[in-house]
C-alpha cells in the first residue's frame, strides 16, 4: 500500500501500533534479533536498530526470528481469535447439552477468562447468549420436522421439560405448539396509516407493537407482515386500534415526543441488547456504528450492531436512523436512505427549535 512506502510512513506506523499496517511490512530490531509486526506490543525500540522488511521471508532471510508477542510468522491476531472462537462456536452447535465454560476454554486451549472476553469481543456476545441462541436454532429445526414435541425438546438438550417449556416464550416467542402451528392461535392486530415518510403499517400482539413498518406500497407492508406471522391471525380495520397508530404517527412525525406504549421486540439477544441501547439514544443525538458498538459493550462489533441495526422491524420507536457511518455520512436504511435523512433533520430542527 502507498501508504507505507517510505520508511518515514513505517516508522510512524510502528510507534503507533498501527494494525492497519499489519501485512503491509514488517520490521526487524537489530539489537533483539526479531522482527515484528507494526502492531506488536513490545517495548518500543531505537530507530537505529530497526530496519524494514517488504515481507516476512525477507526478515527470515536477513536473519531474525519471529517475536514471540506478536508472532509475525502466523496469521493475524485477529484471524486466530476469529478461528478459535469458530471452533467454539462448533462445539456449542454440535453438543447434546451446551458446554460449561470451562469445557469450552479447555477445549480450545485459552483461559476461560480470556475466551469469555475473545468470544465477547469477536461474536458481540457471550458464549451462553450464543449457546442459548443455538438452542434456539436447535428448537425451531426440531418443531419444524415430523415427530412430537417431547422429540424436539430432547433434541435440543433440553432434560427437563419444565426448563423447555418456561424457556420457550422467550426462544420462540410463543408456546411450542403455537410454533410448529406456524403461529397459529396468535392474534396480531394492525393498521396503515398515511404519514409524511409515506404509508406505514403499524401491528401488535397482546405484549406489545411487534413491527413498525414503512412503504411506498401499503400492499408490500401487508406481505411484509404475513410473511413475519404466515400462520397468525391477522386483524386490520379495528376502530380502537386507530389510537394506536394516532400515536405512532405522532412520534414519527415529532421523534423528541418518543412513544409511550410497550414493545414486543423479537430478536436473539444481542439483537435485544443493541436495541436497548438504540431506544436509550435521545433525539436529535447521531452516534456511529463504532460508538454504539461500545455503548453495546462490543468495541470491536461496528459490524455486528450494524446487522442488528438492519434486523430492526420497529421502525422509528427503535431509532436505527440515529446511527451514521464513523465519518458522520447516512448510510443504508431499511426504510430507505431518503427516510434516514428525513428523520434526522427533522430531529435536528426539532432539537434547535426547542
Amino acid at each position: 500500500m502507498a501508504k507505507y512506502v517510505s520508511e518515514a510512513r513505517r516508522w510512524a506506523a510502528v510507534q503507533q501500533r498501527d494494525a492497519g499496517a499489519d501485512g503491509e511490512f514488517w520490521y526487524s530490531v537489530r539489537s533483539t534479533g526479531v522482527y515484528c509486526r507494526p502492531s506488536c506490543g513490545a517495548r518500543p525500540a531505537l530507530r537505529k536498530n530497526v530496519a524494514f522488511h517488504d515481507t516476512r521471508e525477507a526478515a527470515e532471510q536477513a536473519g531474525f526470528r519471529p517475536c514471540l508477542r506478536c508472532k509475525p510468522d502466523q496469521p493475524p491476531l485477529a484471524e486466530r481469535q476469529a478461528a478459535i472462537v469458530a471452533r467454539a462456536c462448533r462445539l456449542i452447535d454440535e453438543a447434546g447439552e451446551t458446554p460449561d465454560l470451562d469445557s469450552l476454554a479447555a477445549a480450545v486451549g485459552v483461559s476461560r477468562f480470556h475466551f469469555h472476553r475473545m468470544f465477547k469481543a469477536v461474536t458481540g456476545i457471550t458464549p451462553k447468549a450464543y449457546a442459548n441462541a443455538a438452542r434456539a436454532r436447535r428448537v425451531q429445526s426440531g418443531l419444524a420436522a415430523p415427530g412430537s414435541v417431547t422429540d424436539a425438546m430432547y433434541a435440543a438438550g433440553f432434560n427437563s421439560s419444565g426448563r423447555f417449556y418456561a424457556q420457550s416464550p422467550a426462544v420462540l416467542g410463543m408456546t411450542p405448539s403455537a410454533f410448529r402451528a406456524g403461529g397459529a392461535g396468535e392474534r396480531i392486530r394492525f393498521a396503515i396509516a398515511e404519514c409524511s415518510l409515506g404509508p406505514i403499517l403499524v401491528a401488535s400482539t397482546a405484549q406489545g407493537i411487534c413491527a413498525i413498518l414503512i412503504d411506498d406500497d401499503p400492499d408490500f407492508l401487508v406481505k411484509d407482515l404475513q410473511d413475519r406471522f404466515p400462520k397468525a391471525e391477522l386483524i386490520g380495520a379495528e376502530a380502537d386500534y386507530e389510537q394506536v397508530v394516532s400515536r405512532v404517527v405522532g412520534m414519527v412525525e415529532q421523534p423528541s415526543l418518543g412513544l409511550d406504549l410497550p414493545l414486543d421486540v423479537r430478536g436473539t439477544a444481542f439483537q435485544q441488547r443493541v436495541w436497548q441501547v438504540l431506544r436509550a439514544i435521545p433525539s436529535g443525538r447521531r452516534v456511529t456504528y463504532a460508538e454504539l458498538a461500545e455503548l453495546a459493550g462490543v468495541p470491536r462489533g461496528a459490524r455486528a450492531v450494524a446487522s442488528a441495526c438492519a434486523a430492526n422491524a420497529i421502525a422509528v420507536a427503535i431509532p436505527c436512523h440515529r446511527v451514521v457511518r464513523n465519518d458522520g455520512s447516512i448510510s443504508g436504511y431499511r426504510w430507505g436512505v431518503d427516510r434516514k435523512a428525513a428523520l434526522l433533520n427533522r430531529e435536528a430542527g426539532n432539537e434547535q427549535g426547542g
